[in-house]
């Protein structure tokens, strides 16, 4: 999956979570929240290894990812965008008063069905693409991890790669449904132009032996 972990939050309450791979995400999530408290929206992206972090802030609530850095910006934020407005649309001004984790047991299942629709299905950047949304994540600088956390306070990030196993392996088996349809219908097509050829060389041979018993008879 291109999104392995992602978190809904008021200041540095987490009220949902979700993490679709073995890792402690969760824990530089926090340190994170804890760094960029403040009411002010922002949309900023933090590096670290080949993962980033991707914080997105409205209105006092705040949605947070980590992807692979392959998933580029858009997909994320455009999950992030989507998060906080269910999120909202949901729950209204509970978020203002909730208790830590208050939504998770309901909210971390949409996360996870969101984190696999905006990583493995083609159509959620198609969709964005079309609408013309998300232009601002352009300007949205990837700084590295160090810039927000202390050096001496940063956990190392560990991620189980059997998630990313797992994602590849969807994706090729989607890929041979593909192929398998495709070379069945090109054998499909194949037969009954077959098909069709042999009846036409049928029917020219019955025509041509039918006209040679015909043609004496004539004479």
């Amino acid at each position: 999956m291109a999104i392995l972990y992602a978190l809904v939050a008021r200041g540095s309450v987490v009220l949902a979570e979700f993490t679709a791979a073995s890792t402690n995400a969760s824990s530089i999530a926090k340190q994170i929240l804890e760094k960029t408290t403040g009411d002010n929206d922002i949309n900023v992206s933090y590096s670290q290894d080949r993962y980033i972090f991707h914080v997105k802030r409205t209105d006092g609530l705040t949605v947070l990812c980590m992807a692979d850095e392959s998933a580029g910006r858009r997909i994320p934020f455009a999950f992030l965008e989507d998060m906080h407005q269910r999120f909202v649309r949901t729950y209204g001004r509970a978020v203002f008063s909730a208790l830590p984790y208050a939504m998770n047991d309901e909210f971390s299942r949409v996360l996870s069905q969101q984190m696999e629709y905006y990583s493995n299905d083609p159509n959620a950047d198609r969709i964005n693409r079309i609408r013309g949304e998300m232009n601002q994540v352009r300007s949205v600088m990837i700084e590295n991890i160090d810039k927000v956390l202390e050096r001496g306070d940063r956990l190392e990030l560990l991620v189980d790669k059997t998630a990313n196993m797992q994602g590849n392996t969807f994706r090729f088996r989607k890929q041979s449904r593909r192929y398998k349809n495709t070379v069945w219908w090109r054998n499909v097509r194949f037969t009954v132009a077959l098909i069709i050829s042999l009846l036409i060389i049928g029917y020219i041979m019955l025509a041509f032996v039918c006209h040679g018993f015909t043609l004496p008879s004539c004479i």
